[in-house]
């Protein structure tokens, strides 16, 4: 005959097992359906920049390769790799980007703080990715501002463009 304290004891290691299992396919769901948002999209907007017209955006975009996370020892958290051709005013470079992905809730955002990135400097952000737009604060040196735009998702990953693999 079980105990009534070790029928409860079991009910809630069960319930916490169940728990688990649901939160770590909730996980998987939503990390294929961020790398499958973002695959060989083209995120293009504009961005401002702080104390300057806001009337006058200059225009952004970025052309991403296969996105995906990355699972290694010598990074700490939720790291994901972006490949990217980064456009915008006269500047216009491809390069990987390993960034940090937070969620808040089933919301991706990349949150980076004085992360160096070669031709670019340091740089700090923080951009969400929902329902096809992203928005967003950055920070480079003594300038920053806001950025935000549509996310222009590719028909597959396989169209995503080889030269930013």
């Amino acid at each position: 005959m079980v105990k009534p304290s070790a029928f409860i004891a079991l009910f809630l290691f069960s319930v916490a097992s169940l728990a688990n299992s649901e939160e770590v396919t909730s996980t998987a769901e939503r990390e294929a359906a961020l790398a499958k948002m973002l695959s060989g999209a083209t995120l293009e907007g504009s961005f401002t920049i702080t104390g300057r017209d806001l009337g006058k955006l200059s225009p952004e975009k970025y052309t991403l390769g296969t996105v995906r996370k990355v699972d290694s020892k010598k990074l700490d958290g939720d790291n994901w790799l972006f490949p990217t051709r980064i456009q915008y005013g006269d500047r216009d470079l491809t390069l990987p980007l390993t960034l940090p992905i937070q969620w808040a809730g089933d919301t991706p955002v990349v949150v980076v703080e004085n992360v160096g990135i070669p031709g670019l400097g340091a740089v700090s952000a923080r951009v969400l990715f929902f329902a096809d737009h992203y928005a967003g604060y950055w920070q480079h040196g003594e300038a920053s501002g806001n950025l935000f735009g549509t996310i222009q998702r590719a028909d597959s990953t396989a169209a995503a463009d080889a030269s930013v693999e």
